[in-house]
């Protein structure tokens, strides 16, 4: 069984008991979130799709941790303009539990 939900503007396809890492989600290490917006399930080789799908996905949420350092480099030439800043990305890793 699995199901594509969408989480932070993002689908992603889920099954029970997958960890994964998505976009920043707020709560703590071991709080629990649902994603009601689920776009398909897989139920034994039944496919729902749209409005037909009554199910909502449930996760614990286990930690954060920041993606790759992505770096934006500005320069004008001949002009001695250079700005260099860069970011990394918070995501969370959540672990599914129950496509219900």
């Amino acid at each position: 069984m699995f199901a594509v939900v969408k989480i932070a503007g993002q689908q992603f396809k889920v099954s029970e008991g997958q960890e994964l890492y998505v976009p920043h989600i707020e709560g703590k290490s071991g709080d629990s979130v649902s994603f009601p917006e689920v776009l398909l399930v897989d139920t034994d080789g039944k496919l729902s799709v749209g409005a037909d799908v009554k199910v909502k996905v449930n996760a614990e949420i286990i930690g954060e941790v920041q993606g790759d350092k992505v770096i934006a480099f500005k320069m004008k030439r001949r002009k001695g303009f250079r700005k260099k800043t860069g970011h990394r990305t918070l995501y969370t890793q959540i672990k599914i539990g129950k496509i219900a």
